[in-house]
Formats: structure tokens, C-alpha cells, sequence
């Protein structure tokens, strides 16, 4: 489907995000209105005409979970002025880390927010690092996973490190990492976590050898950073030269900045799938945007053509 034929708006809670992403398309955003009323409810209101058009909305779930109703509202309005294809890009996908039942009674969040996704109206998914890729199967609708490794891997190549290891910060992100070392050609290592509740960290292990390395950390989200933290801090005791670290997800919850300023981490390089709550006055964070990757994706699914093939050039 030729691009004119595509119309793109966001949310408000991706606005700067959208309108690089547009940017890069040599395109403008659409015109929508986010009404709000004295006692707080939203209704979304398109300024221009969508029918039979290709309609990408951009919006990342990150708290508070006004962001999702929003979401929500807006793909409800663009099914009733009849757009052809809705297509919901989540930068960061929230509730993805409530991806399966790890106790008796509770939520799976991700499958519920899958469900009204597709129940309202949306005919496509394109998000970012997933923090569980099984939450693919719960739509039955297209989704795109796609990894902040493209603009990643570049970037740190440019670094120029030798004896390099790659860390993968738990069990969970063995797969990322594994991707990562074998794109930089360096060796792989992983802590072991034993967490006593959520955000609470019992104990912690190295498994591979740092000593006389440099070594970069990679995951998907950097929450209140103490995982992060008492990794790169286990990693300088274990006799690493230095520590990177390449975060896609900055929620950068309640204090995290500062003790990223005292721990050992000498940078940590992160995206704009979520936008910073303010300026930090930090020399150890490094914002890289993902705009460049979700334009071509979107070029690519107008044009009919392989989402997959972005990957190829890490290759």
C-alpha cells in the first residue's frame, strides 16, 4: 500500500517519538485531538477524514494506565470512521512482565491487554523488545517484535572494545544476549538472580569469566535500576575494565538514576520507546532513537515487503 495512502497519529504519551518517526518518513502527523474533561475522562477526536485509509497509531503503555485507555479509545474512534487497517505501535509494550501465571491468583496482564487490543479493532501489533516473546501467541492478529539491537550494535562497535563479554542480567534474557555476543563477536556471560519479591533481589551470581574484560549488559527494561546496579557492581568485584550497559525499555522508576550515578556502570545507553520524565544531569546516559527503525518498518509493511530483513543487516 503506496505511503499517501497511510495516515499516522499518536497518543499522548508518545508525541516526541512520533513526530521523529514522521519526520523520517518525510511525512506529518495526523490531526487528533485528545479531549479531556473536568472529572478526567478522554475522548479522542479525529480532525480529518480516515476512511478506507492504512491507520498506524503510536503510543507506548508505560504508567500510568491512562496511557492504555487512551490507546484504546483511539483505535475505537478510528474503527467508526472506517479506516481500512489499524495498526497499534507500541513502542514499549506495558504489563509485558505479566506474561504467565508465576503464582496462584493472579493476572496474566499481557493477555489482557491483548485481548481489548484486538477486541476493539486493532488489525496489527508493531512493538519493540518484548520482555517475553511468547506474547506473540496471544493474538491472533500480525505482531512485529522488533530490537533496538539495530541501532544498538552499531553504536556500540563504534566503541572499539576488545576482550569483550556480553552479560545477559538473568536466565531470561540468555537468548538477547547470545544474539548480541555473536553480532559482536564477543564472549557471553550471565547472572543468576534469586528474586524474593518483585523488585527485590535475595541473592546474586556470575556465571563466565569478566576478569581483565570489558563487558556490555544488555536487556529490555531498566525499572527502579537495582538489578542493574548490583550486576554491574558484582561485574567490577569479579574484575571487569569496564561496564556498558544497552537498555531499550528507560522506565527509570523512583530513584534509579542516582544509583546509576554510583554504581559502576560507566554508560548506559538507552532509547526513546518511553520518553524521559525530565533532564538528569548525568555524563552516564546516552539516548539512541529507535524513529529511523519504526519508519522503515512502517515503509516495509506498506510496501508489502519483509519486516525480518531489517535484522539481516547485523548479519
Amino acid at each position: 500500500m503506496p505511503l499517501y495512502d497511510a495516515c499516522f497519529f499518536s497518543g499522548t504519551a508518545s508525541q516526541d517519538l512520533a513526530k521523529e518517526i514522521v519526520n523520517e518518513l518525510g511525512v506529518s502527523l495526523g490531526k487528533l485531538e485528545i479531549h479531556k474533561f473536568s472529572d478526567g475522562e478522554i475522548e479522542p477526536e479525529f480532525k480529518q477524514s480516515i476512511r478506507g485509509k492504512d491507520v498506524f497509531i503510536i503510543q507506548s503503555t508505560y504508567p500510568p494506565a491512562e496511557h492504555i485507555w487512551e490507546l484504546l479509545l483511539i483505535i475505537d474512534a478510528a474503527k467508526r470512521a472506517s479506516a481500512h487497517s489499524i495498526t497499534v505501535v507500541m513502542p514499549y509494550y506495558g504489563y509485558a512482565r505479566q506474561d504467565r501465571k508465576s503464582k496462584g491468583r493472579v493476572s496474566i496482564g499481557a493477555r489482557v491487554l491483548a485481548d481489548v487490543l484486538t477486541r476493539v479493532g486493532a488489525t496489527r501489533v508493531i512493538t519493540m523488545d518484548l520482555h517475553a516473546g511468547q506474547i506473540q501467541g496471544f493474538y491472533d492478529i500480525p505482531v512485529d517484535n522488533l530490537s533496538a539491537s539495530i541501532v544498538f550494535i552499531p553504536h556500540l562497535q563504534k566503541l572499539g572494545l576488545k576482550d569483550l563479554v556480553v552479560v545477559a542480567p538473568d536466565s531470561g534474557g540468555t537468548k538477547r544476549a547470545r544474539d548480541y555476543a555473536r553480532w559482536l563477536k564477543a564472549e557471553l556471560a550471565m547472572i543468576e538472580k534469586f528474586r524474593s519479591a518483585p523488585n527485590v533481589i535475595e541473592s546474586m551470581q556470575l556465571i563466565g569469566d569478566v576478569k581483565n574484560k570489558n563487558v556490555i549488559i544488555v536487556d529490555d527494561i531498566v525499572d527502579t535500576a537495582g538489578t542493574l546496579c548490583r550486576a554491574a557492581d558484582l561485574l567490577k568485584e569479579k574484575g571487569a575494565l569496564s561496564i556498558y550497559a544497552a537498555i531499550t525499555h528507560p522506565l527509570l522508576s523512583g530513584n534509579a538514576i542516582e544509583k546509576i550515578e554510583k554504581s559502576a556502570i560507566d554508560k548506559l545507553f538507552i532509547t526513546n520507546t518511553i520518553p524521559l520524565r525530565q533532564k538528569y544531569n548525568t555524563s552516564k546516559l546516552e539516548i539512541i532513537s529507535i524513529a529511523p527503525i519504526f519508519a522503515r518498518t512502517f515503509q516495509k509493511i506498506l510496501n508489502f515487503e519483509s519486516v525480518s530483513s531489517l535484522f539481516l543487516e547485523l548479519n
